[in-house]
Formats: C-alpha cells, structure tokens, sequence
C-alpha cells in the first residue's frame, strides 16, 4: 500500500516538473527562459529593428577567430595554432555579447524615439535596486507624458512629447511635487528632438550623471508622500507606452 502511494507521488512530482519544463518553454515571459534563448531572442530582435546591425555581430566574432588561426599559421606549430584558435573564439564570443548590448540599445532607441511614452526605454535603463520608476503619471490628450524616478538623486520628473506641451507639464508636475518632497530636489527632463529636449538615447546617462545626495531614510520618508499625491490625481487617462525588455542580453554578459 504504502510502495503504491510512493509510486503515485512520485509519477505526480514528475508531472508537474514536466508541464512546468513546457510551461516556461512556451512562456513569452523573458524571466522564464535561459540564456541562450534569451540572447537567440534579442538577437532576433536587434535584427528585425536594425538589420545591418547583423553584419556587425558577425564580424565581432568571426574576426578575432580569423586573427587566431591567422598567428597559429604564421608561427607554423600545431600546438599555438590550436591555442591561438581557441582564445580567438572565446575573444569573438564576448565581442559577440558586447556588440549585441550596444546594437540592441541603438536598435531599441532608434525604434522607439519620438513615439508616447518613448522615455520609458530610457528609464529602463536605470538601477531597479536604486531607483523606484513610476510610469505616467501625467499625460495630455495629445500622447505627451510625465514618467517618475526616485533614487539618489531625488525626484527625476521626466517628461516626452511635444516640446512646448511637456515644458509646460513638467512645471505644474514639479510644483505639485516641490510641495511634499520637503529637503529633496525635483529635477525635469524633456526627452525629444525639439529645442531644449534631451535626445532618448542620452536620457539614461543625463539622470545617472546627476548627482546622488539623497539618503535612504529620506527616499524611504517620501514614499508615502508621494502615494498619497498620487492617490489624490488618480488615475491619469493616457495611452500606455512602449516597455520593451534586453533582459537576455544584460544577464549573457552579468559577470563577463
């Protein structure tokens, strides 16, 4: 009896561990997939965005291989050909992943710039263990929105759309948010291509140059705050935007 409850426990783990197995296979969540699929797909995606920037990954790995076998040849020994070849493709294959973060980036910028809400790439960028990102928090009818930021900086206020529209509602945003931070700054940024806007793909490095002297404890006091400034405006009516993920492409290279 016993020996026929373990066979029933075990056939049912061994299941559920082989329809979780399918389950993250057909999973279209990036969290659930390995690595070599997570690159495969950002490969995938950098190339339909930008496909001359598939050239460029191939060159970043077949050349340093081709260097390799090129000094084994000229110094005519089996033993330093063979090694020259090897270090050839472990250099090729980390070109090949530092090429891919830089191209996926320019494919994804290039993709999403001057589309609403585009400064949501931009703020992907960003440290998530850092900074706290709140997404539309104001909007207009015309598709310019105002995304938030807290971290050491402070409150990074960044708006996109057109120039003037955002100029206008980056000030009242900053208002009403200089009237609960207290001793914390609140900084603007308009991303855009109009006069006086920060280009998307600068975005990311304009906040991270700024400079971080806010503490913990104060980020930590603003919390509530801010949820309570933003449970006062509601929900903001504005169409939501583009959130897209490199996920697979920064954990190939985590540690290289």
């Amino acid at each position: 009896m016993a020996s026929d409850r373990a066979k029933e426990v075990a056939e049912r783990q061994k299941a559920e561990a082989k329809a979780l197995k399918e389950a993250k296979k057909n999973s279209t969540n990036p969290s659930d997939w390995g690595t070599v699929r997570q690159v495969r797909e950002t490969v995938k995606m950098t190339v339909q965005m930008d496909p001359s920037s598939k050239w460029w990954m191939i060159a970043a790995f077949v050349v340093p291989i081709a260097l390799g076998a090129l000094i084994g040849l000229i110094i005519m020994h089996r033993t330093y050909l063979a090694y020259a070849t090897i270090m050839g493709v472990l250099v090729g294959f980390s070109l090949f992943l530092w090429s891919l973060i830089i191209l996926s980036k320019r494919a994804m910028y290039k993709k999403y710039d001057g589309q609403p809400g585009a400064s949501q790439v931009a703020l992907g960028e960003l440290n998530k263990k850092t900074w706290t990102i709140t997404s539309q928090i104001a909007g207009t009818k015309q598709s310019d929105t105002v995304h938030r930021a807290v971290g050491p900086a402070g409150i990074v206020l960044v708006g996109d759309g057109d120039a003037g529209r955002v100029k206008a509602l980056l000030a009242t945003e900053r208002k009403r948010h200089e009237q609960i931070s207290y001793d914390v700054p609140v900084h603007t940024i308009s991303v855009g291509n109009g006069d006086g806007q920060v280009p998307l793909r600068k975005a990311a490095a304009a906040i991270k140059k700024m400079p971080g002297k806010v503490s913990k404890a104060q980020i930590g006091q603003l919390d509530a705050r801010i949820k309570a400034l933003d449970n006062i405006r509601g929900k903001v009516p504005v169409p939501r935007g583009p959130m897209p993920n490199m996920r697979g492409a920064r954990k190939a290279m985590r540690g290289r």
